[in-house]
């Protein structure tokens, strides 16, 4: 995908979460649906810093899930700016996994987020 973005804005955000054992499932992985929302709600943090916009989420292209991350374990969302549209962004977002104590890191998840900036009354605006 293309690097079109504006240099001197902020391209990049990431967040860090321990997993505990709430957010896993009965393998004692992180739930998809947990992390799916983590890399939505990085994606939206990237953009907004980016835009300085409202923005919602339109839609995630395919998210591959590569290796779990396991109870215990930190998280880390990393979501990079990768297209800037008339009205829309792309953020891609990836998810690794890493053991606290080793410092092991794994990529564990990767997927793209469009989001649109819109105005009050919920109508797209240029971003």
């Amino acid at each position: 995908m293309s690097k079109k973005y504006k240099k001197d804005k902020p391209s990049e955000t990431r967040m860090v979460k321990m997993v505990f054992p709430n957010q896993t499932n009965h393998y004692s992985t992180l739930f998809a649906g947990e992390a799916l929302s983590m890399m939505d709600l990085t994606a939206f943090i990237a953009g907004s810093r980016y835009t300085r916009k409202m923005l919602v989420t339109a839609s995630s292209e395919k998210i591959d899930f590569k290796v779990p991350i396991k109870h215990g374990q930190l998280a880390e969302f990393i979501g990079r700016i990768v297209k800037a549209g008339t009205t829309s962004i792309t953020v891609e977002v990836e998810m690794y996994g890493e053991d606290l104590l080793s410092g092991k890191r794994q990529l564990s998840a990767r997927g793209n987020f469009i989001l649109v900036a819109i105005d009050k009354k919920g109508k797209p605006v240029k971003v």
